[in-house]
């Protein structure tokens, strides 16, 4: 395996673990903005305190992705940056009001109607910042974001585009869902099971309507999906997203949010391995982008040792933040 090659992989790795745990945060924000009925207060605190501890640190997987492909594939982030400015840049604007807004609400104004302002603001950023995200995903795999060229038209405003981030928007909510019903108990872990068991419907249809514009808007990555290692990486995704409502309808929480997540994982492995061997088709393959060898080898000797950094820091804030109460007895625990 090329350093090239292997640095692709690390990129798909953190947006992996970015669509796990940072998009299960603006999940939380959806669910936040749509709380409604007589438990709507208790839904909202809930959430905070599922998300408050670490959701910031989530983010850290989206800022070592762009590192990673700004200093190994600079010819691919120039592409990006320039063919999606404005999406990018409203993701920035996004994931910032949602961070503030999320503070000011808890700390910054003791006012019922300021709280309810800030937390709208927070709910609509974290609605709109995966869906935006999803869009820049889409129009990667569109072919239609040329390097060096300045579209006429937005292409991240084409139809396959927004509907994968109708897809991203209704996968952050259904994560969201199944992590919150794991984490509460009682008649709150039934409003979100029965949340999640909606929105996975939802996200079915965002599937399929997503494949059926692919074989019309993304010809490339429909050939792609077609072949056979696609398909059998895509196949386990579409096993596991049944099996995953299936355990959230029988209430075996801690089996959907495993089953959940392995869901999600496997359809973006699937997607990465229809992309081989572009990073943006069809004009940057991984070797065609790729840095001079220097640079990856000083990267990929530099890497060790921020990863011997950076993930026992967050298993520790996992482990302080998000481990079960060991008083606490949860069978359906993985």
């Amino acid at each position: 395996m090329g350093l090239e090659l292997f640095f692709a992989l690390v990129m798909l790795a953190a947006l992996i673990a970015y669509a796990l745990l940072g998009c299960a945060d603006f999940g939380g924000g959806i669910w936040d903005l749509l709380s409604i009925g007589p438990r709507a207060a208790d839904q909202r605190r809930e959430i905070a305190h599922a998300i408050g501890p670490v959701w910031e640190a989530n983010h850290v997987w989206l800022i070592f992705l762009i590192v990673v492909l700004f200093t190994c594939f600079p010819a691919a982030y120039a592409a990006a940056s320039v063919g999606l400015f404005w999406p990018l840049h409203l993701i920035l604007v996004g994931i910032v009001l949602r961070g503030a807004s999320f503070v000011f609400r808890a700390y910054g104004s003791a006012t019922e109607s300021a709280q309810r302002t800030w937390g709208r603001i927070f709910g609509i950023a974290s609605a709109v910042t995966p869906l935006l995200l999803g869009t820049c995903l889409g129009a990667i795999s569109t072919g239609d974001l040329r390097a060096g060229a300045i579209a006429s038209w937005p292409i991240w405003l084409a139809p396959f585009p927004l509907a994968t981030g109708l897809l991203a928007f209704t996968v952050s909510a259904y994560l969201a869902a199944v992590y919150l019903a794991w984490e509460s108990t009682g008649e709150l872990q039934e409003d979100f099971r029965r949340r999640g068991l909606l929105v996975w419907l939802l996200a079915g249809a965002a599937s399929l309507a997503l494949l059926v514009l692919a074989r019309l808007h993304a010809p490339r990555l429909w050939v792609a999906l077609t072949t056979v290692p696609a398909v059998a990486i895509v196949s386990g995704g579409v096993i596991l997203a049944p099996a995953s409502a299936l355990a959230l309808l029988n209430r075996r929480y801690g089996l959907a949010r495993v089953l959940a997540g392995a869901q999600v994982a496997v359809l973006l492995v699937g997607w990465g391995v229809a992309q081989h061997p572009y990073l943006i088709a069809p004009d940057l393959t991984i070797a065609g982008s790729a840095a001079p060898k220097a640079t990856l080898a000083l990267t990929a000797m530099t890497l060790p040792i921020g990863a011997g950094v950076l993930i026992p820091s967050l298993w520790y804030l996992f482990a302080v933040f998000k481990g079960r109460n060991p008083g606490i007895k949860n069978p359906d625990s993985p």
